[in-house]
């Protein structure tokens, strides 16, 4: 059986499908993942994965492109499965995708969908109404035909040594940047944060993308090792693995640290439920303040004066979880 999974939006969401896709992978001669653009890079870090697809879909993401018939035609041609698992989060339609899955002549689809589905599904599922959302895909999966085969932590395929990036002996990663504003704790308090977990005996080293250099320079100082725009997906992956902890937003970094098994202090916007979008499978501690008046509008701008929610964390309180959280890792499962 050819089996086909979608999981069409962001870094951290094809992260957090991957159990699911694990799940496939032990029931199906072949695994493609359609993914987004955006999620490409975590993609190619799945166990399970025979093939992947890109392809930016005109309802999903922060900037979606125009529907374009030729391209739609174009994806329609490149699939080739008997069976599909349409994974979306509990806000989105898996309509839109299942039109096209059916188009292309895929025979058996599933999907949580609230919408009466007609003839686009096989298998209608109800998700769980406050589950994680790696275990509302792992419910999924079930429902479908692919029970779980493991402990359904999230999992990457092994990194390279990072050792060339962070230097020798044990050290703490702060990442300052977000995807959306609204999740993000200011560059001063990161900056604050540095220089308390460095006065408090961590070394300390700074991650960031491309588009984050002048952001990570500012936060490391002088202080921190400064990271940024140094790291791609597999690289990052194995700084995050050799820290003690990842002090990060609700961004791809904090599922990559439980990928890879490392506890997570993460500062926690409440613009989406922290049950569904948490750190998942890894000790952790959640900062913010969950009940500001931002809590699920699912804002990318924060809508209350000040940023209340991430602006009331202070860098005593970051230094503080991350010393409770430290000394909880494990280590990393094959």
């Amino acid at each position: 059986m050819k089996a086909l999974v979608t999981r069409l939006d962001s870094f951290g969401d094809v992260l957090l499908a991957g159990p699911a896709i694990r799940a496939v992978a032990a029931r199906a001669d072949s695994v493609t993942l359609l993914c987004g653009p955006r999620g490409a890079p975590a993609a190619r870090l799945l166990p399970g994965v025979d093939d992947i697809l890109v392809w930016d879909a005109p309802w999903v993401g922060l900037t979606p492109p125009p529907v374009g018939r030729g391209e739609v035609e174009l994806l329609i041609d490149s699939l080739d499965a008997d069976a599909a698992l349409i994974l979306t989060s509990f806000h989105q339609s898996p309509l839109p995708t299942a039109l096209l899955l059916r188009l292309a002549g895929v025979a058996h689809i599933a999907a949580d969908s609230e919408d009466y589905p007609g003839s686009l599904l096989d298998v209608r599922h109800h998700r769980a109404p406050h589950a994680h959302e790696a275990e509302a895909m792992l419910d999924l999966a079930e429902a479908a035909g692919f029970p779980r085969v493991d402990d359904g932590r999230l999992r990457v395929l092994p990194p390279p040594a990072a050792t060339g990036l962070t230097g020798p002996g044990e050290y703490v990663v702060l990442h300052p940047g977000a995807s959306v504003p609204a999740r993000a704790w200011s560059p001063e308090r990161c900056g604050q944060a540095v220089r308390e977990l460095t006065a408090a005996g961590h070394r300390v080293v700074v991650t960031g993308g491309p588009g984050e250099r002048d952001l990570t320079a500012y936060v490391a100082g002088e202080d921190a090792i400064d990271l940024g725009g140094r790291t791609g997906a597999p690289e990052l992956a194995g700084v995050l693995e050799g820290a003690r902890a990842v002090v990060t937003g609700n961004t791809g970094p904090s599922h990559l640290a439980a990928a890879v098994g490392t506890p997570v202090v993460c500062l926690f916007a409440p613009v989406v439920p922290a049950e569904r979008w948490r750190p998942y499978g890894v000790p952790y501690v959640l900062l913010g303040d969950q009940n500001a008046p931002c809590a699920d509008s699912r804002a990318r701008e924060c809508p209350v004066p000040g940023h209340p929610c991430l602006q009331s964390v202070t860098a005593h309180d970051v230094v503080a979880a991350v010393e409770k959280v430290a000394g909880e890792k494990k280590g990393r499962q094959p």
